[in-house]
């Protein structure tokens, strides 16, 4: 079969069955599922209820995920773990580690939920200092956590992790990880990226970036279904994080029921507890193997172009975008202000009740996050329906 070409997807409904009911821009939330992603858990479906599990081939295909996962963020396949979300991994990493008091954790203080709650569980339990790291409005009306300010806290002699997200889930500020990682890794500091925002629209690479660990779940800009997540481990820590929960697939010789030898598993799947979600597991690796083959590379392209089309239309508008949007700032999600007045929450429901448009309201910021996929005239009839600001 041949590998469809990113213009051949745009505008697809065969691909993207989306396209058909709604302008959808919430890709940044949870993403509706192109047609080979959804084939394939039908697929699933079909075969558990005529065969069960006999002559299926799942758990192949599911280390296939695993593979391809790991091209997707230029790590080793042993260094990927397949996990329910991102707040698993991240919870891994908070609860797998040996903390002392007085152990530094610096973080933003702008980042989703999932990203707090676990180091505050830390600071709970050992003493460890949480630093959340504010944002600022620029001039032009954006909102940023300043690198140079992060990187402050990085001086300090007791930093021991920075917990951060690939891109702010509000403000849609991209952070140069690049830098930050190559400061961590100089300074025997630990790096987590909440990447969940990233994977599968922009490109990630876990060596270049110094990730120590990674954690992104499939539902978003991975075009997956909810229930299936990567999490990255460096592999020279693996012996320095423990599995936040012990099941019998976490060991070696796990299939020999009979034989109790709790030697954890030589790699990531030491933090694979128990059996896997096989059908949300199979429509993320069909969404994977979609994404590599049109190329991350042409997604990002097509996204900065689809963002910055958006952004010229709100401001011809009056509208003022919080998004940072300069050098490697920029990401697939625009936050602009709500008119001056205006229920931002009705405006959103209206926008869905009345229009088949769908964007999200966060942080009382109306956003719009499209996917490689959509279409200019999609996002033209959006703007359209905005009133003046």
């Amino acid at each position: 079969m041949n590998q469809p070409t990113i213009d051949s997807l745009i505008g697809n409904p065969d691909a993207f069955p989306i396209l058909r009911r709604w302008h959808f821009f919430n890709h940044a939330g949870v993403a509706p599922l192109p047609h080979a992603s959804a084939d394939a858990m039908r697929t699933f479906a079909d075969q558990a209820e005529t065969d069960a599990y006999i002559g299926t081939g799942w758990y192949r295909d599911v280390e296939k995920l695993r593979a391809s996962a790991a091209r997707l963020i230029n790590a080793a396949p042993e260094e990927v773990a397949l996990l329910k979300n991102t707040s698993e991994g991240i919870a891994t990493v908070a609860a797998g580690i040996d903390w002392s008091p007085g152990d530094r954790i610096v973080t933003t203080a702008v980042e989703y939920p999932a990203n707090i709650y676990p180091w505050m569980e830390v600071r709970r339990r050992f003493g460890a200092e949480l630093v959340m790291v504010p944002e600022v409005v620029a001039p032009d009306g954006s909102r940023q956590v300043p690198l140079d300010a992060i990187l402050r806290e990085l001086e300090h002699p007791r930093t021991r992790l920075l917990a951060l997200s690939h891109v702010e889930f509000a403000s849609g500020q991209r952070h140069d990880l690049a830098a930050l990682g190559k400061v961590c890794r100089a300074r025997g500091i630990l790096l987590c990226v909440d990447a969940i925002q990233t994977v599968g629209v922009l490109p990630v690479d876990v060596k270049a970036m110094n990730i120590d660990y990674l954690s992104a779940d499939g539902h978003k800009w991975m075009l997956g279904p909810e229930g299936a997540a990567i999490f990255y481990i460096r592999r020279d820590l693996l012996e320095q994080t423990r599995p936040l929960v012990v099941g019998w697939m976490n060991v070696i010789n796990a299939d020999d029921y009979g034989n109790y030898d709790y030697t954890l598993k030589p790699d990531a799947r030491r933090y694979e507890c128990g059996s896997w979600a096989i059908a949300p597991m199979l429509g993320l690796r069909a969404s994977i193997d979609l994404l590599l083959g049109i190329g991350i590379d042409a997604v990002a392209e097509r996204v900065k172009h689809l963002s910055d089309h958006l952004i010229e239309r709100l401001r011809a508008k009056g509208y003022v975008v919080a998004s940072p949007r300069g050098g490697a700032q920029w990401s697939g999600i625009v936050s602009f202000a709500p008119p001056g007045g205006q229920d931002a929450a009705a405006l959103v429901n209206h926008l869905r009740r009345d229009h088949n448009v769908e964007i999200a309201l966060r942080e009382g910021r109306l956003r719009c996050s499209a996917h490689f996929y959509n279409t200019e005239a999609q996002l033209d009839r959006l703007v359209e329906l905005l009133p003046h600001n």
